[in-house]
């Protein structure tokens, strides 16, 4: 049978316990895009160039971490919060230049990293502007994305173009926010796709 003071000592490590379990909160949950699936026939048919060298996307600093924010555009459309239980797997700039990449290799191009590159060989520059689940009223969001895409072959710049897209969340919600920014960032991709196609690339 414990004396009294064991039963004290016993009593303050459970307290301990107890305390160090409450004080952890919530477990985080994190996001990313999920798969990518194929892409259209007509985005696959015939690639803009055979060799394209994509840089990793330039953004602003809050975008090189991988908290998830989002905006009340209704309340305060100037300030951006970020959840506080839910987190990307890996920074937005990461996995929007990941998913950039991945969508022009579908489309037949091979594409190499800076440090692979040649000299003289077309240079896709991604510079973000915006990429957040913004927040209409409490139950309706969309995610949001924005960025300048610049192409250079050597030295010259051949051409510039902005692009932005908007799909609406599933829920008002962080995954819904997440599903909705996989699906704008998706959509960005077929864009600048379509934009390449455009230009004569091959051109010295």
């Amino acid at each position: 049978m414990p004396t009294p003071r064991n039963l004290s000592a016993l009593i303050l490590a459970a307290a301990f316990l107890l305390g160090g379990c409450a004080s952890r909160g919530p477990v985080p949950t994190f996001y990313d895009f999920g798969p990518a699936a194929p892409l259209a026939d007509a985005q696959a048919a015939a690639p803009a160039v055979p060799v394209l060298v994509i840089a990793d996307a330039n953004g602003p600093s809050w975008l090189d971490s991988q908290r998830m924010y989002y905006r009340l555009l209704y309340a305060d459309a100037q300030q951006s919060r970020p959840y506080a239980y839910n987190r990307w797997n890996t920074p937005p700039l990461q996995l929007l230049s990941q998913r950039l990449k991945t969508r022009v290799a579908q489309s037949g191009v091979k594409v190499l990293s800076t440090t692979d590159a040649a000299a003289g060989m077309p240079l896709l520059r991604i510079d973000v502007d915006d990429f957040s689940q913004n927040f209409d009223t409490q139950t309706q969001s969309s995610g949001h994305v924005s960025l300048r895409a610049s192409l250079f072959r050597g030295h010259r710049l051949i051409d510039q173009k902005t692009f932005s897209r908007s799909g609406p969340a599933g829920s008002a919600d962080a995954q819904g926010g997440a599903q909705a920014l996989a699906a704008a960032s998706d959509a960005i991709a077929a864009d600048l796709l379509t934009w390449l196609g455009t230009l004569n690339i091959t051109k010295e």
